[in-house]
């Protein structure tokens, strides 16, 4: 059990301090929605979450991530349609809005599950290609290809990174944010309902492990026979469920502190006591047991 001392430190509020506003719109996309349409419709609930600093959408939601014999029609570049939809609705609302991912169509032929977030003059201010492509009963690593990079920018929660669904289960990828001083990660995703208890279990682990705020953003509905989990949520440093959605479309909005994570990373110091460990050969610096007389 925690030091209940630390505890009452780490989750104390300075009420002079400004609180930051963010609204994970969770989206549902039926197959027999067309796409426009949708855009269309996700533009309505995007300015329904005004007042938000920041707005948070998921994965794929305009194609639908198991659209997979559609992925080549539905992919469009950095310059297409829905990030110039994105742009304009940053602007009217004038806020961060992180667009989610976008199926994106790159030189050479190649599409990328790109996460895009546009700063409140309609600015593309980061992108980040999705590193770990999904293929357990997916498509989606056989038909796109993995980005190579992570890298953070500044949003209303500081030094804020991007991550995709399936990157929650590697480890090494997280620890490469906090190590370029991502204090908040947006995670756009589309993980079934199979896998809910996963998607819970791991926000919240990643949240702990790196002591940062994370910003989970889940679609919802049922797309192509699967069943989405919902359950988007926002996840303090101390590993509290800050707010979590339910399993139908909405609009989950939470204030935060965004002086929560440096308080918590000076009152229990866990990143700076980090060590490395070395592997060793067997036998090597290790003692041998006794043989039992």
């Amino acid at each position: 059990m925690a030091d209940p001392g630390i505890e009452a430190v780490v989750r104390a509020r300075d009420p002079r301090r400004a609180m930051t506003r963010v609204a994970l719109v969770q989206v549902a996309s039926p197959a027999a929605e067309p796409p426009a349409r949708r855009r269309e419709r996700v533009g309505r609930m995007v300015a329904d979450a005004r007042g938000a600093d920041l707005v948070l959408l998921p994965e794929l939601w305009l194609p639908g991530y198991f659209a997979f014999d559609r992925y080549a029609e539905l992919a469009e570049p950095l310059h297409g349609d829905t990030v110039a939809a994105a742009r304009e609705w940053a602007r009217e609302l004038g806020c961060f809005l992180h667009l989610g991912s976008i199926l994106e169509q790159a030189p050479a032929g190649r599409l990328h599950n790109t996460a895009v977030l546009v700063d409140p003059s309609g600015t593309i201010v980061h992108t980040y290609r999705k590193i770990h492509l999904f293929g357990y009963r997916s498509r989606e690593a056989e038909l796109l290809t993995s980005g190579d990079t992570v890298a953070t920018v500044t949003s209303p929660l500081g030094t804020t990174g991007t991550l995709t669904c399936y990157d929650l289960r590697f480890p090494e990828i997280w620890r490469a944010l906090t190590d370029a001083g991502a204090e908040a990660v947006a995670v756009p995703a589309a993980w079934s309902a199979r896998v809910r208890a996963h998607w819970r279990l791991l926000t919240a682990a990643r949240a702990v492990e790196q002591q940062m705020l994370i910003l989970a953003c889940n679609a919802a509905g049922t797309h192509e026979g699967v069943t989405l989990a919902g359950a988007s949520r926002v996840v303090d440093p101390w590993g509290t469920v800050l707010a979590e959605a339910g399993a139908a479309e909405e609009i989950l909005r939470c204030d935060i502190d965004p002086g929560v994570v440096a308080r918590i990373r000076e009152e229990f110091p866990v990143l700076r006591d980090r060590r490395s460990g070395r592997s060793r050969p067997p036998g090597r610096g290790t003692p041998r047991p006794r043989p039992q007389r």
